[in-house]
């Protein structure tokens, strides 16, 4: 059987960020824990998971802060230099509720869609044939409580944002007729910092995306 590949293309929490009480500097969960690596494991050998994550990493807004965190910025590149993929799999949106962008939780789907359209007209890359992935587009968790003041003051309002992103971003693959899971269905945000997540947490979404992609490469 022909290895399929699976692109998984996210921020911190596809990072691996391991949370701490006081937010930062901190380190990265081992490939085993990370839920890429849980997936990757679940799937198997017939399977390559490609990490593809950047913490702090929005959708397709410019970050005042760091210009490398534009997602739409980079995601067309990655799609290119990892061809040929049989899906790709978007999980964003955190980091566009900052205080900061002023986003609503319309602003952030549609930057999502723009990332989707990206993953679905990716045909061809440089000089090849390979066709575009299929795409899974994941909704994150919503937000916990955060203990470190500048946290609070980052994510202002972002809990409110972020717990309405399922619906939002479930709209919008609708209309574009795009498979969605919510990750939220099976985890909350356990992590210290109530922004990232904790081990168990990482375990269970792998656990639960094993099952997406295999019914989708079915």
């Amino acid at each position: 059987m022909a290895t399929k590949t699976v692109l998984c293309f996210g921020d911190s929490l596809t990072w691996g960020w391991i949370p701490t009480d006081a937010g930062s500097p901190t380190q990265r969960y081992p490939r085993s824990i990370r839920w890429t690596g849980v997936l990757a494991d679940d799937l198997g050998d017939d399977y390559l998971v490609i990490e593809e994550g950047l913490s702090a990493r929005t959708t397709n807004v410019d970050d005042p802060t760091d210009p490398r965190l534009n997602g739409a910025d980079y995601l067309p590149a990655a799609l290119a230099s990892h061809l040929p993929l049989d899906l790709a799999i978007l999980m964003l949106g955190t980091n566009d509720t900052k205080a900061y962008f002023g986003r609503t939780p319309f602003d952030i789907a549609t930057g999502m869609s723009i990332l989707a359209v990206q993953v679905l007209t990716a045909a061809g890359g440089i000089g090849t044939t390979y066709p575009a992935p299929k795409l899974l587009v994941v909704a994150p968790p919503p937000l916990g409580e955060m203990p470190d003041p500048w946290f609070q003051l980052l994510f202002e309002g972002g809990h409110e944002k972020s717990a309405a992103l399922a619906d939002t971003y479930r709209a919008m693959t609708a209309f574009f007729k795009v498979p969605f899971f919510d990750a939220g269905s099976v985890i909350s945000t356990d992590g210290a910092d109530g922004i990232h997540f904790s081990e168990q947490n990482n375990r269970d979404l792998g656990a639960a995306l094993a099952g997406q992609v295999r019914r989708l490469l079915a």
